[in-house]
């Protein structure tokens, strides 16, 4: 075993072989545009021109910057091609000029740019890919948020779609990464002195994309991603060169999850060492024959899941050995296990788990975890499985101790039962380790079985039929015993197997059941498969077909490890299985020279995707168990992607209702609440302009007033839009100060009985504490109120205002006895732009009102609510808005 973690990893080899022969690649990588990347490339390209190498510029974006021109200096430029395009000529970079000049460094900024219908290849990134095969040296720039993964997470933070985007692996097998980074305040100053885009367009973007918090987060995203990329490097190196882990270049935490009452609280304590150290955290499980029946590390693993580490579940021989290969095979720095309560001759033989990995992780910080106040003994269980060596001590141990119990009876039982003895330890040897321990127990137990009981004792000769007799069913019985309970221990051991899979499909099912979108999901599934087959594993889903396309295209959409991608042999399986719904590549009756295996992922609706397999073995076959659980996982991640996908369906859909709702509400309204005023004021002013010298004085004051009073109502339409938006974007702060409500009320009655020229009665009671109020939005609030009363109640209908205490808080309620309101609509009264209908007569208004009202108490930290109908005669409508009473 020492000598196989000796050996280098064969995969590091193979990585390192496969970038002999082909040009190096070197990445300037920024957060955001305008950092400086072209600038630092250009740079380093003249101190690597006056050292004597040949660079050449084949294509560098100014975009209109006269300081990235001039950087360009002496560098020697390749001439760009031109390809007509709907009658258009654009200039591209020349793939086959570069080819023909072979530079030793070639610069190519922007390597995400999709070049023009007609190149050879769609992308710049599959330009460099010729251009390294070729063995010439690139130099390129690129943003994070071009990376294919982070596109959606990218579209979250900022709000923009990015479209172009390049593999992850790309970024993979670069051979050097060099971040370009500057403060995010450096970054905003520049675009407001013009140095990244023009004026115009400077100001569209320092109010979307290069908002300071998006540019916060796009800078964690790069600097997160340049350090994954050099921990990628140093675990490489390690691996190429056989070096155990672990490298203390970036500290890991492990947690280790057993079965006791302590898992829990290893957890956090593991959770918390990691937060210390900013390291992520993965907890291990470690499945082994000796852990107590019903046990179950579930809820510890779902707990650190819940904290955000990565769970493992494995199996192992040897706990202490298992839990040391998984840490070094992922470079873990630290291990946090509980205390434990080993039985006093475990502690005596030092066969703890605590004591085992304090002698053999020499390399690791050990934090042992105590046990919690309270927690009950448990029942003592192997820490560990037994070696291999005592699998053969087991045989003449066991005989030995049924030796010593058959003299102790010697005498007093009859020599032929005396036998019997030598039937436990032959059970407990072919039990405890199998068939061919068994075998050897029953051959040593009949030997001394005859040699020390049987007469002639102390030989090896048979006295008589009789003992020959018992001899033989002895030795049948023992062989028999031997061979059908060796083969009970299989089963009982291969069972325990299938429960160790059966939990993880379980744990895997949870994981995709969990909030999420479907990027996260694939992964899952990917992380999943590469576990059950061993090996690299991708998921690949369909973009939507073209016209005249038949089968959709299928597209990698995650992969473990990160780089591993199939290769275009690889693609052509994929397509022939989402055809044929069927298994090919690898393996497989079907383009079996392909090193990929595709497995199509199907539910009643269709396919809802492929899972590609990379599989260790030679012939690409799987055994019985793995191809049974990656069956299982076809079947529920394809359930999983199309719950995802139906639910993304939905959510779109019922966006675009909304959005469809809301458009037509508000084209209604401006159908309506303009042109109405706009038609009164135009006919005045008309009127005034045709026959102003013939209209008495008294007419020309009324249509002046008509033209004041519609003026009027559309400022306050204007003004309800511009309080509705603000309250959307939850721009409104209030001022509190003590209140007195009974005078308030008064007052905006008193504005509305002006207004309106009607009568509003008052019902103030005793004055009620006075609350802490914004006075404006409170005057706001309550004008609303009476105008929305006023509005949709009867010329000499009522309209009542009452005060008082209800409880803690204190409540406004203006009733008012119109036609009410439809009980289906209550819910909907106090939204945007609706209006319930309560006659045949419209009434003038932008359905505004009530959604203002609701924003603004709500922000004063009240609540308000409809009645309906709020008189004895099944009329009127009563709001109730409700303040807390201090």
């Amino acid at each position: 075993m020492a000598e196989a973690h000796a050996r280098p990893d064969p995969d590091a080899l193979l990585a390192l072989a496969r970038r002999e022969g082909r040009g190096r690649l070197k990445v300037f990588l920024g957060a955001a545009p305008g950092v400086g990347k072209t600038m630092e490339m250009l740079a380093g390209a003249r101190r690597r021109q006056a050292g004597g190498a040949e660079v050449l510029v084949g294509i560098v974006e100014t975009h209109g910057r006269a300081e990235t021109a001039a950087a360009v200096g002496d560098l020697p430029v390749l001439p760009r091609i031109r390809i007509a395009y709907r009658g258009q000529a654009l200039e591209e970079f020349d793939l086959d000029g570069a080819l023909a000049r072979r530079p030793a460094i070639l610069l190519l900024d922007e390597l995400a740019h999709s070049n023009a219908p007609g190149s050879r290849h769609p992308k710049r990134w599959q330009d460099v890919e010729e251009l390294r095969d070729a063995g010439i040296e690139v130099w390129t720039t690129m943003n994070v948020q071009h990376l294919e993964s982070l596109s959606e997470a990218v579209a979250r933070i900022t709000g923009v779609r990015v479209a172009e985007t390049v593999p992850d692996r790309v970024l993979a097998e670069a051979d050097a990464v060099e971040l370009i980074d500057i403060p995010s305040s450096e970054l905003i100053e520049r675009l407001r002195q013009g140095k990244v885009y023009r004026p115009d367009q400077a100001s569209r973007a320092l109010r979307g994309f290069f908002r300071e918090g998006n540019l916060a987060a796009l800078r964690e995203m790069a600097l997160r991603r340049t350090a994954e990329r050099v921990d990628a490097d140093v675990t490489g190196y390690m691996r190429a060169k056989a070096i155990a882990g672990p490298w203390p270049a970036g500290g890991r935490v492990m947690a280790l999850v057993g079965a006791g009452p302590a898992a829990e609280t290893v957890v956090r304590e593991a959770r918390r060492v990691a937060d210390a150290l900013k390291a992520p955290l993965v907890a291990l499980h470690v499945e082994q024959s000796g852990a107590a029946p019903g046990a179950d590390p579930g809820p510890a693993l779902r707990l650190a899941e819940r904290l955000g580490a990565v769970t493992e579940t494995v199996a192992g021989a040897g706990l202490a050995g298992a839990i040391l290969r998984e840490a070094r095979a992922r470079n873990v720095t630290h291990l946090v296990m509980g205390r434990g309560r080993p039985g006093w001759w475990r502690r005596l033989a030092g066969r703890s788990l605590s004591g085992a990995l304090l002698r053999q992780a020499i390399d690791f910080t050990l934090h042992l975890v105590p046990e919690p106040a309270g927690t009950p003994r448990p029942v003592p269980a192997e820490a560990q499985s037994l070696p291999a060596w005592a699998g053969w001590a087991a045989p003449p141990t066991l005989v030995a101790a049924a030796t010593v119990v058959g003299l102790a009876f010697d005498g007093a039982v009859p020599e032929g039962a005396l036998g019997m003895v030598y039937l436990v330890p032959i059970v407990a040897a072919a039990v405890g380790f199998g068939p061919v321990q068994g075998g050897v127990t029953a051959v040593l137990s009949f030997l001394a079985w005859n040699f020390l009981f049987l007469p002639p004792r102390y030989t090896l000769a048979i006295g008589g039929p009789q003992d020959v007799v018992g001899v033989v069913v002895f030795a049948l019985v023992a062989l028999l015993l031997a061979g059908t309970t060796g083969g009970l221990g299989r089963s009982v051991r291969a069972a325990r197997a299938r429960m160790l899979g059966l939990r993880r499909l379980v744990e895997f099912s949870r994981k995709l059941g969990a909030p999420g979108d479907t990027g996260d999901l694939v992964q899952a599934i990917a992380e999943e498969a590469s576990r059950i087959a061993g090996g690299p594993a991708c998921v690949l889903l369909f973009l939507p077909p073209l016209p005249g396309e038949t089968v959709p295209e299928p597209v990698l959409r995650a992969s473990l490890p990160i780089d591993a991608e199939p290769d275009e042999a690889s693609m052509a399986a994929a397509r022939w299985a989402a055809a044929n719904r069927r298994m090919a590549g690898h393996g497989t009756d079907t383009l079996p020279a392909a090193a990929w295996q595709f497995r199509p992922m199907q539910t009643g609706r269709g396919l809802a995707g492929l899972l590609g397999l990379r599989p260790p073995g030679a012939d690409g076959r799987l055994d019985g168990e793995a191809d049974r659980a990656l069956d299982a996982l076809l079947d529920q991640a394809a359930v999983a992607l199309e719950r995802a996908e139906l639910m993304e369906e939905r959510a779109r859909g019922e966006a675009r209702a909304e959005t469809e709702a809301l458009r037509s509400a508000l084209l209604t309204s401006l159908g309506h609440d303009l042109r109405t005023p706009l038609t009164s004021i135009r006919g005045a002013i008309a009127t005034l302009r045709t026959a102003g010298p013939a209209l008495s004085a008294a007419t020309r004051a009324d249509l002046l007033a008509t033209a004041e009073e519609e003026t009027e109502r559309l400022s306050r339409w204007i003004a309800n839009i511009l309080d509705i938006v603000r309250i959307e974007h939850r721009q409104i702060a209030p001022r509190r100060e003590t209140v007195d409500l009974a005078e308030a009320v008064e007052t905006a009655a008193a504005r509305a009985t002006r207004a309106e020229r009607r009568e509003i009665a008052l019902d103030l009671g005793a004055r009620p504490a006075a609350p802490r109020l914004d006075p404006a939005l409170l005057d706001q609030v309550l004008a609303n109120l009476l105008d929305n009363a006023l509005k949709f109640s009867d010329p000499d209908g009522r309209v009542v205002v009452r005060l008082g205490r209800e409880g803690p808080e204190v409540a406004v309620a203006v009733e008012d006895d119109g036609p009410g309101i439809p009980r289906e609509d209550l819910r909907r009264v106090f939204d945007p732009f609706f209006r319930a209908t309560r006659t045949d007569r419209v009434s003038a208004g932008s359905g505004l009102g009530l959604a203002i009202c609701r924003g603004l108490v709500h922000a004063m930290g009240g609540r308000i609510a409809a009645e309906s109908p709020a008189t004895p005669d099944g009329r009127g409508t009563r709001i109730i808005v409700r303040f807390p009473g201090t």
